[in-house]
């Protein structure tokens, strides 16, 4: 304490003194959990991206095995297109076994995130997972609309691996609008956002 200050001066210096370094002292700790808070954060999303992409990893790396086992499938489910009829307890035997080895595969397919596409008739042409191999005339099904399925598509936990190969019903087909105009639009296999797709479909894994 100086010689002309009085006790109560020397208090309040010290009273301010301590107050601006209560303030440097709590701003400091503001900015330290903040860098904490960033840390954390940066740690969390790093976690989460190396997770995301050993899921992907693991979920794609079958992709190739599960375009080869899909002509198998597509020979099964040929054979049973069309099975033999017979009276001989051996062939229907057979039958109903390739029935069920077809049937197995596809449960495993599903149990390993592999969807099959079949579109029914009337179905409405997607051209996201659905491939025109040709059009028809059809008086069901309306313009733009999938007829039959010539080959099944598949996708793998959502992502594409083969569109379903389809044939089309073409412009005129089905019900007419007043004015005996079709009522499809002008181009059925345009994608819902309006760029025209001409029905194709990126198949790339």
């Amino acid at each position: 304490m100086s010689d002309d200050q009085t006790p109560a001066e020397e208090l309040n210096e010290l009273a301010d003194a301590a107050a601006d370094e209560l303030v440097a002292l709590r701003a400091e700790n503001q900015a330290l959990k903040d860098q904490v808070l960033r840390v954390a954060a940066d740690a969390e999303n790093a976690k989460r991206r190396a997770e995301r992409e050993a899921n992907d990893a693991r979920a794609y790396a079958i992709q190739k095995f599960a375009r080869d086992l899909l002509t198998v499938a597509d020979t099964l489910s040929r054979a049973l297109a069309a099975p033999p009829v017979s009276g001989d307890p051996a062939v229907n035997n057979f039958v109903v076994g390739v029935e069920m080895t077809e049937k197995a595969l596809q449960t495993a397919f599903e149990a390993n995130g592999l969807k099959r596409i079949e579109p029914t008739a009337g179905a409405k042409f997607d051209p996201h997972q659905h491939q025109a191999v040709t059009e028809q005339s059809s008086p069901d099904v309306a313009a733009g609309g999938v007829i039959s399925t010539l080959q099944a598509g598949y996708e793998l936990l959502g992502r594409l691996i083969r569109p379903a190969m389809v044939v089309v019903a073409a412009k005129g087909s089905g019900a007419q609008a007043p004015g005996g105009e079709a009522s499809a639009p002008a181009n059925p296999y345009a994608a819902n956002d309006g760029d025209d797709s001409g029905g194709a479909v990126d198949t790339r894994a």
